[in-house]
């Protein structure tokens, strides 16, 4: 699995577990921060630091809604954060924005443009949630695609002698 990780994505994950069996290309995505080699235009994944997902929630609100609707238009997105849903709603981040607001707004976007949150708890753990959401897209698309090999033949054409 080769994962494309955005030019300007901070503090990149490394994906250096065995079980990640991961090659990493560094691109430019237009969306999100990770994708996969040939599959950017398909599946992303935005990853957050807790602060960063509360500025998101205020002052960089606009940018972050063309983000989620350019992700909403993927067969697959997801925002995952390095911190859980008790930090957030426990106001563990410097910021006046009001941690009943803030989990309202993740909510509201969840609802609204059908991205889910996935408060990974840790930087490591959303490493692997990373992974793991982009390899069952890629596990899925592999076996949609078989489906419909099988289903048309081999695609040369010709029957088979």
């Amino acid at each position: 699995m080769t994962v494309i990780v955005d030019s300007r994505e901070q503090s990149p994950f490394t994906f250096k577990h065995d079980r990640y069996g991961v090659q990493i290309q560094q691109g430019t995505l237009t969306v999100g921060d990770y994708s996969l080699a040939g599959l950017t235009d398909k599946v992303a994944v935005e990853r957050k630091e807790l602060s960063d997902l509360v500025q998101c929630l205020g002052r960089e609100r606009e940018r972050f809604e063309r983000e989620l609707q350019r992700g909403a238009a993927l067969d697959a997105f997801a925002v995952v954060i390095e911190a859980g849903w008790t930090e957030l709603s426990g106001g563990h981040f410097r910021s006046r924005i009001n941690p009943h607001a803030a989990c309202q707004s993740v909510l509201a976007f969840m609802a609204r443009y059908r991205v889910p949150f996935l408060f990974a708890g840790s930087r490591a753990a959303a490493e692997y949630v990373t992974w793991g959401f982009l390899r069952q897209y890629l596990e899925g698309a592999r076996k949609r695609w078989a489906s419909i090999v099988k289903a048309h033949g081999d695609g040369s054409g010709g029957e088979a002698a």
